[in-house]
Order: C-alpha cells, then sequence, then structure tokens
C-alpha cells in the first residue's frame, strides 16, 4: 500500500476528532517529527519497539498515542497499534474484592494495584511474535467494568510497534517518608494510617517497575501543575458524554463535578510526584501550559 502523505493523515484525525485548527501547527512542528523519530527506531531495532506515553488525565496522552499510531500506519508503513492503560483495568468485581479484603479506596479504579499488569504483559508478549490473532482487552468506562472478550478488537501479530499511554506509566515508587504525610482530604479522612497509599505504592514497586522496564522510548506530556487536572478532566468528561449520546449510550454512570474532584484525589499524590522525577527521565519531553499547548520541546536523555 502506497504511503500517505503526513499533513493528509493529520488531516483526516482532526476531523475524525474534531480537532481544532490550532491542532495542525502544534502536530506538525512536534508530532509529525516524532512519528519519523520512532519510525527510524522501530527499523533500527528490528523487533518489536514498545513506546510509552506518561502525562496527567486529559493532558492529551491519548490523543497522541492515536495520531502517532496513525502516522506509523499510514505515512511509515509499520504495523502499529496504541493501547491505554486504562483498558487493562480490574473487573469491578475484582476491585470490589480488593476494597472488602484491602482497603474501601481500591473500589476506585485508576491507581497502581487497579490494573492487570499481568493481562498487559502477556498481550504484549502476544503482540511482539507471530501467531494467532491476539484479542485486545477494552473498559467500559460508562459501566465502570471491562468489557466482554467477544466484545474485544483482535489483531494479528508480530507488531513492528505498540504505543502505551498511561497517567501513572513510567513512575518510579515513593519512600517511606514520602507516604507519611496525607496529601489531600482524601487521604486525612479516609486513609489516615496510610494503608491505602502503601499499598499502591507497594503495587508500583513490584508489578509496574517490571513493565517500564521493557518501554524502549518514553514520552511525557507535562502539565504545569496538579491544578490542571480538574479542569482538564471535566472537559474529558463533557466530551465523552457527547459521544454517548450521539450513538445512543447510557450516561447515567458518568460524574459530575463534584464526583469528579473526588476522583481526581486519588491520582494527586503519585501525579505530583511524576511531575517533580520524569522529566529527567524520559527521552522526549513535552512542556504544557494550562490549554494545553506546548510551550518547549526537550530530549533529557
Amino acid at each position: 500500500m502506497a504511503a500517505t502523505e503526513p499533513d493528509t493523515v493529520l488531516r483526516r484525525f482532526m476531523a475524525a476528532e474534531r480537532l481544532p485548527e490550532d491542532f495542525a501547527e502544534t502536530a506538525r512542528r512536534h508530532f509529525l517529527p516524532l512519528a519519523a523519530t520512532l519510525a527510524r527506531r522501530a527499523a533500527a531495532a528490528g523487533r518489536p519497539l514498545l513506546v510509552g506515553i506518561h502525562g496527567c488525565q486529559g493532558s492529551g496522552k491519548s490523543t497522541l498515542a492515536a495520531l502517532l499510531a496513525q502516522l506509523l500506519r499510514e505515512s511509515h508503513g509499520l504495523d502499529c497499534i496504541d493501547l491505554s492503560l486504562d483498558d487493562f483495568y480490574l473487573t469491578h468485581a475484582e476491585r470490589e474484592r480488593l476494597a472488602q479484603q484491602v482497603h474501601p479506596l481500591l473500589r476506585t479504579r485508576g491507581v497502581p494495584g487497579t490494573h492487570d499488569i499481568g493481562l498487559l504483559m502477556r498481550t504484549l508478549d502476544a503482540l511482539a511474535r507471530p501467531g494467532d490473532a491476539v484479542a485486545v482487552p477494552r473498559f467500559d468506562k460508562a459501566r465502570d467494568d471491562r468489557r466482554p472478550p467477544d466484545q474485544w478488537p483482535r489483531l494479528q501479530p508480530p507488531l513492528d510497534l505498540v504505543i502505551l499511554e498511561g497517567w501513572c506509566l513510567g513512575v518510579p515508587p515513593q519512600s517511606e517518608a514520602q507516604l507519611a504525610e496525607p496529601v489531600n482530604a482524601l487521604e486525612a479522612e479516609e486513609d489516615p494510617d496510610g494503608r491505602w497509599r502503601r499499598f499502591v505504592n507497594e503495587r508500583l514497586a513490584e508489578d509496574y517497575q517490571a513493565l517500564h522496564a521493557r518501554v524502549d522510548y518514553w514520552i511525557m506530556l507535562q502539565a504545569p501543575g496538579f491544578d490542571c487536572v480538574l479542569a482538564w478532566r471535566l472537559e474529558q468528561e463533557r466530551r465523552l458524554a457527547e459521544r454517548l449520546a450521539a450513538s445512543g449510550g447510557d450516561t447515567d454512570a458518568l460524574m459530575d463535578e463534584a464526583r469528579l474532584r473526588r476522583f481526581v484525589a486519588h491520582y494527586q499524590r503519585l501525579t505530583e510526584h511524576a511531575l517533580r522525577v520524569l522529566p529527567d527521565r524520559v527521552d522526549r519531553l513535552f512542556r504544557l501550559d494550562p490549554q494545553r499547548h506546548i510551550r518547549s520541546r526537550e530530549e533529557p536523555r
């Protein structure tokens, strides 16, 4: 199949995602060259490449991952997929068991310990080697549960490149001293003895670091601070509501602002930790302003 010009791919992507016109300039300046860099690295590696994208909620990491995957497929001729860590959440029933056996806050999806990292690792392994078609999990956020396996897309391996995005990807565990003091009212009132945050930290240290070690190239979308997360997350929820309403989907499980404030509080500790420690550890760093415009691009390592 003949390669499609990157600008044509970009225009088609923007139309499908209903992105504003100023996205085109950002993409041409930053994301099209990044796709070319990843294509060269994949060719040089001679094996499936795993790219990790870190960014807090609402930072645009899902959009970036989807655009890069489309560019790599259509303009560079690579077999590529973008995956979200969100699709590997534990099921609602599994999180309910954690809530009862470990801590009630684990009922809420998102923090380390609420993903099925074993399933993710097995999926990555299967996508990297020749074999039968691989079923890739999908999570339904409106239902707060994993979709049935017969609704998972199937891909034919091996792939040249896999892009994995997630809000806590790449984050190292914290020290015991860092865990001692609560960072917000949620922790102070609902985790006064630190049992929840220590469990999250243990899972981050044991399960997620093995995943991080497999990543060949790291990208970070760095927010100005945690205060942007709520505003960006509210915007995400509105867009999800619009899509569900347009498709006739159920919007009852979507969150209003009060529920969202409590929801994002679960992420504050590790989001702030990531903003402090990750910028020096990634291959490509995009520093964002409060409107999510890229104000600088760096290559720390």
